[in-house]
């Protein structure tokens, strides 16, 4: 059954081996579209390709709809954080770096996730960037704990971003702004997780939790403003930004990545 903790929603077991057929639906859908992200290819044509696999599964976008949002998917290019709505006319080109993000409901429980994709050859710093931006998630994923804090998982985010920095040579903006959020019954729940801060802070974590974990950073700036669109979300400074996402939920054996593909 359903309750509540402090307002975080928990769930039983057989609720989160719900949540986690649905994030399997997910992680097909992110698979495909990873693998049709070449040059030459249309962030619409990808849209198209996940909204088809998650259909064909018996679930629903989470996206397409919410709040008004016209897609299936998100898909952020380069400069682009977070949020880009996928177009017919924006055609990926050799060396660009895209930020797909992606939820389905299944049954009425959510999974939502998100990849950063090479698009042909990339950049080195481009490289470093998407692989610090990914080992700062799988840092923040082993902090998702019964016992531990809310902000342990911020803090491991952060430390890992600086650790990355300091290793690549590379000032990497963390964004703030935007993070993770509880999941469940709906996309976005309580608590809303910081992408860094110090730890021990925030609710204590219990079994039965879901966390999305989703840090963002970028090559420049932690600046960012939103376009016309009311959606895409862009650095300031044009520098280019790498997202990477997966939701978790807290298990009496730890953390289980319900979004994660089954091999």
């Amino acid at each position: 059954m359903l309750r509540r903790g402090k307002g975080i929603e928990l769930k039983s077991t057989g609720e989160i081996q719900a949540m986690r057929a649905a994030g399997l639906v997910v992680a097909r859908a992110l698979a495909a579209v990873t693998a049709k992200a070449v040059p030459g290819a249309s962030t619409g044509e990808l849209d198209e390709v996940a909204e088809q696999v998650i259909r064909d599964a018996g679930a629903v976008p989470s996206f397409k709809g919410y709040h008004g949002f016209p897609a299936s998917i998100c898909a952020s290019v380069n400069e682009k954080v977070v949020h880009g709505i996928p177009s017919r006319d924006e055609v990926l080109s050799d060396g660009d770096l895209l930020s797909v993000d992606c939820g389905a409901i299944l049954d009425g429980w959510h999974g939502d996730s998100a990849v950063t994709v090479a698009v042909g050859s990339i950049g080195e710093r481009d490289a470093a960037l998407s692989e610090a931006t990914k080992k700062s998630m799988w840092a923040g994923i082993e902090q998702v704990r019964a016992g531990n804090r809310l902000s342990d998982i911020s803090h491991a985010i952060e430390q890992s971003a600086r650790a990355s920095a300091a290793a690549d040579g590379i000032d990497y903006g963390i964004i703030e702004e935007y993070g993770g959020h509880g999941i469940g019954t709906e996309m976005h729940m309580a608590p809303f997780l910081p992408n860094l801060g110090k730890p021990g802070k925030g609710p204590k974590l219990k079994v039965g939790m879901a966390i999305a974990v989703e840090p963002m950073l970028t090559l420049g700036t932690t600046d960012t403003e939103e376009l016309e669109d009311e959606w895409t979300v862009v650095t300031l400074d044009g520098s280019r930004a790498s997202h990477w996402e997966h939701t978790v939920a807290i298990t009496e054996d730890g953390p289980w990545v319900l979004t994660q593909a089954e091999d």
